[in-house]
């Protein structure tokens, strides 16, 4: 095992003092140029790893103030993960000076998202993470912030071609071959399958079309099988009576249609609309490990889900900021999360090990 190199190690190799290594590696006081770069080249030389956390605590005399804008968990059980995944962090991160506040916005309101926008902005927080559902407002808050110097994570949904520091989340197109290829296995030639989204349709949600092209690309190559693949939006899925006549109307109108793909973390809201005999024919793959989905997992009316560690985006997204602040670290600008596939034999595993592990980054 090697020993661990001490800042002492480093004076000794260099030929300058303890205090001389210590003002390079906390970049305070006067050192000479070269003297910087002969530390610096040693440090390399032999491995130095800094013990970043006390480096820190050393120099961090300031509040570094987050701004976590998610939708309002209460009205959908999905957002309650991520929330929790960044409550998590701000228990790691708070000795460094960072400080957590949490924004929400209504689910299906871009205006009041755009007004908390806007006044999130005008507090000047050092860093914000973001899961930027509506794409106009969210571009606006995407260029104030360029604009004042803030940096950005965006988590659960991509907007391509920004300067933002890190996106967190699923990479949506490879979900989508992934769902394509889990709901094949229960498909026969000349079946149908349907890309559902179960939300308000939002103009320009690239993450949507790229599940959508991600499932239909993985059919497109299958052989010898012919699938006919549909797509649908329906908004009205909070009122049961119109979405069990909906569901119901699509497979009485298409007797081919045996197998869906629900795009969000709605799954169950499919299910519920269909009586016990429709559930168990119908192959439906989901997403998230929400109750009402891990419930009909169970009873194996979902098929699959696919988890995208909603908990672990909001953690990671907060770790990001405080590696981008305060650690001065270099962020990958793409952090795309493992697409697992849960059944109800494992689905208590992931449970379990999305509660215990820490997903230390510090």
């Amino acid at each position: 095992m090697q020993q661990k190199i001490r800042i002492k190690d480093i004076a000794a190799q260099t030929g300058v003092s303890i205090g001389t290594v210590d003002r390079v590696l906390h970049n305070r006081g006067h050192v000479s140029p070269d003297v910087r770069a002969r530390v610096l080249k040693v440090m390399e030389e032999m491995g130095y790893e800094p013990n970043m956390m006390a480096r820190s605590l050393a120099n961090n005399k300031k509040t570094y103030r987050i701004a976590v804008i998610l939708p309002d968990y209460r009205f959908d059980p999905y957002w309650e993960q991520p929330k929790e995944g960044v409550e998590r962090a701000a228990e790691t991160v708070g000795q460094y000076g960072a400080q957590i506040e949490f924004h929400f916005f209504p689910l299906f309101e871009p205006k009041s998202y755009l007004d908390i926008l806007k006044n999130v902005v005008a507090t000047a927080p050092d860093g914000v993470l973001i899961a930027p559902l509506f794409h106009d407002e969210s571009m606006w808050l995407i260029q104030e912030t360029t604009r004042l110097g803030i940096p950005k994570v965006m988590i659960n949904t991509q907007i391509e071609g920004t300067d933002a520091l890190s996106y967190i989340g699923q990479d949506s197109y490879q979900s989508g071959v992934l769902a394509g290829r889990l709901l094949n296995f229960g498909l026969n030639d000349g079946d149908h399958a349907m890309v559902l989204n179960l939300d308000r349709e939002v103009p320009g949600a690239r993450h949507l079309q790229a599940k959508q092209q991600g499932f239909k690309d993985f059919f497109d190559r299958v052989a010898p099988k012919n699938i006919g693949i549909h797509t649908a939006v329906f908004e009205a899925f909070d009122d049961p009576v119109q979405m069990k006549a909906w569901a119901v109307g699509q497979l009485e109108n298409n007797p081919r249609l045996k197998g869906f793909f629900v795009t969000n973390s709605r799954a169950y809201k499919l299910v519920e609309a269909l009586d016990d005999r429709l559930a168990t024919q119908i192959k439906i793959v989901g997403f998230d490990l929400i109750e009402p989905n891990l419930r009909l997992l169970e009873s194996n009316k979902i098929r699959f889900l696919i988890n995208q560690n909603a908990w672990r985006q909001g953690y990671l997204g907060v770790h990001s900021l405080v590696h981008h602040l305060i650690l001065r670290k270099e962020i990958p600008s793409q952090q795309y999360l493992p697409l697992d596939i849960i059944v109800r034999e494992n689905a208590s595993y992931y449970l379990k090990k999305s509660l215990e592990s820490p997903f230390a980054m510090l």
